[in-house]
């Protein structure tokens, strides 16, 4: 069952949502012994919710049984310490199964992955996440939107559905999240930054509050620090501890982003903690300049073995 609800669900996603690896063992098979000590060091450094089958955890290379299995054993492994998201998405029944599965689970809310397909009609996407709701039986719900084409009118109309208690916003616009935020001021929705923390403290400057990260895996301390100076706003602390951090993200973001979840989980083997390969379509392995930077950086840190 769910531990954490309303208000205290509320104010954890004022903070960091840390984005789950998916561990593989060589093999190509999901293999989660390697995510216990992600899941201890981000709940230990003070990460406010981890979630489960997100875009660092490869949620679109994962088959369905997959998906469902990873929600059960990030719920054994977070053990009600934080709450716990779960992403769901795809087509709407299978969206719906995983649902089901992640309340059985006792995910504390789900995450609903903004629809890919290429002929998503606005009032289709507010029936997929009512659909998506009715399944969770009562769990809230945390929209996760890549883009604002659906429109504002779209987005308004998606955030009154009842069960949503969030908006995971990962598009670089902040004057239109203001807009968003401003229309559904009267709902007291969560708002968190969805592109990780360089773009948070802009996210911050229009209302939004927390912000989602992959960095968690393999360096969570680092996220706290930032998310503690924004709560200060103390500005210029966390744009130099952004600045940072910075070229592990600019490794993230190299091959189209095609590297950013390889970069995590090849700084994780640096680390001892392998969580194994990611899945085509994602890069894999590293070029080898990528590697040495990568081990260039994660030496500087203390974080190599």
């Amino acid at each position: 069952m769910a531990t954490f609800q309303g208000s205290a669900l509320r104010e954890a996603l004022n903070g960091i949502s840390g984005i789950l690896v998916t561990p593989f063992d060589a093999n190509d098979t999901v293999s989660p012994g390697p995510l216990a000590a992600v899941v201890d060091r981000a709940v230990g450094a003070g990460v406010h919710v981890l979630v489960a089958n997100g875009n660092t955890s490869e949620f679109y290379g994962l088959r369905e049984q997959e998906a469902a299995r990873m929600v059960h054993v990030a719920a054994e492994y977070v053990a009600g310490r934080v709450p716990l998201l779960a992403g769901v998405g795809r087509s709407v029944h299978e969206a719906c199964a995983l649902a089901a599965t992640s309340r059985e689970a006792g995910a504390d809310a789900l995450m609903v992955h903004q629809p890919p397909d290429p002929f998503v009609s606005p009032r289709g996407v507010v029936s997929y996440v009512r659909s998506i709701a009715e399944a969770g039986q009562g769990l809230p719900l945390v929209l996760y939107l890549r883009n604002e084409n659906i429109g504002l009118a779209a987005i308004e109309a998606l955030c009154r559905i009842p069960e949503v208690v969030g908006v995971k916003w990962a598009s670089p616009t902040p004057l239109v999240l203001a807009e968003a935020i401003r229309r559904t001021a009267d709902r007291g929705l969560a708002w968190v930054g969805g592109l990780a923390e360089v773009w948070a403290p802009s996210f911050y400057a229009v209302g939004a509050r927390g912000f989602t990260s992959g960095l968690i895996n393999v360096m969570p301390e680092r996220s706290v620090a930032i998310h503690r100076a924004l709560e200060a706003g103390d500005y210029a602390l966390s744009m130099r501890l952004i600045g940072e951090m910075l070229p592990f993200e600019e490794l993230r973001a190299q091959e189209n982003n095609g590297t950013n979840v390889t970069v995590v989980k090849s700084a994780l083997a640096l680390m001892g903690n392998d969580c194994g390969a990611t899945r085509a379509p994602s890069a894999w392995p590293l070029t080898d300049a990528q590697q040495q930077r990568l081990r260039e950086l994660m030496s500087g840190w203390g974080l190599a073995r």
